[in-house]
């Protein structure tokens, strides 16, 4: 299982929101590329971005602090947040994204996100943001009436390189991953499920690795952390030691 850690840009800056709420943003560090490179130097493999103000927007807006940090570290990045068409897409990963993250566009407009798949293998996947298990979108100001695990049924047979499940109301909040649902979803599909949302402590990141322990249960592919990692509740060193030694195992 992979540690993704996020950053969350809202105007330029690293931020956490309480609930996917952007009139509840907390700044911690007012330069992203510094915050990047203090988890490249932490060991982490990959680094989790979203452009909050483009998921609100509908179109990239923070794009240069997307840019510096892409050109700035050495690790592979995934991105979401405002990607809704094929010529962002392609513009991002020009600019040095691994793997951008398709959320609103997904619900919107399924077919966009089969034609991504097919144009840019291994290098899409979906962003499912659910309350109550139900679909969010428009950086997460709507609720649809879809179910998360039906949305992902609709693209098991796409091509995508994962789907990254988060709790909205969990998001932020520090009161542990949702590891059920998130445990059903990855049964429900055959896609690689990143889990996002509520990441409090080790014991999170230890329960999230045992999915998958049983032969009857799929694995959880990894794991996004982000408040936790800034306010020192998870030990980068300690989390990471622990998923080399369960993957040892």
């Amino acid at each position: 299982m992979i540690l993704y850690p996020a950053i969350d840009l809202k105007d330029g800056q690293a931020v956490r929101l309480l609930r996917g709420d952007m009139d509840k943003a907390t700044v911690f560090n007012k330069d992203p590329l510094d915050q990047a490179r203090a988890f490249q130097a932490a060991g982490f493999q990959w680094l989790h971005l979203v452009d909050l103000n483009g998921a609100f927007e509908g179109r990239p807006v923070n794009t240069e602090a997307v840019e510096r940090i892409a050109g700035g570290i050495d690790l592979p990045i995934q991105l979401g947040g405002g990607i809704r068409s094929l010529d962002t897409i392609e513009r991002w990963l020009s600019a040095g994204v691994a793997r951008v993250i398709l959320g609103t566009v997904a619900v919107k407009d399924p077919e966009l996100v089969h034609e991504a798949c097919r144009r840019f293998p291994g290098r899409i996947a979906v962003g499912i943001d659910a309350r109550d298990g139900r679909v969010a979108v428009e950086g997460w100001a709507e609720t649809s009436d879809l179910l998360a695990s039906d949305l992902a049924r609709r693209f098991e047979d796409a091509g995508m390189n994962a789907i990254i499940y988060t709790d909205i109301d969990r998001d932020g909040a520090l009161q542990g991953v949702n590891v059920a649902s998130t445990a059903e979803l990855a049964q429900a599909v055959d896609l690689p499920i990143i889990a996002s949302g509520g990441v409090a402590s080790l014991d999170d990141i230890a329960a999230l690795a045992s999915v998958g322990e049983r032969p009857d249960q799929r694995p959880i592919a990894g794991v996004v952390c982000g408040r936790a990692l800034y306010d020192g509740r998870l030990d980068p060193e300690a989390a990471l030691a622990l998923l080399r030694e369960r993957k040892e195992a």
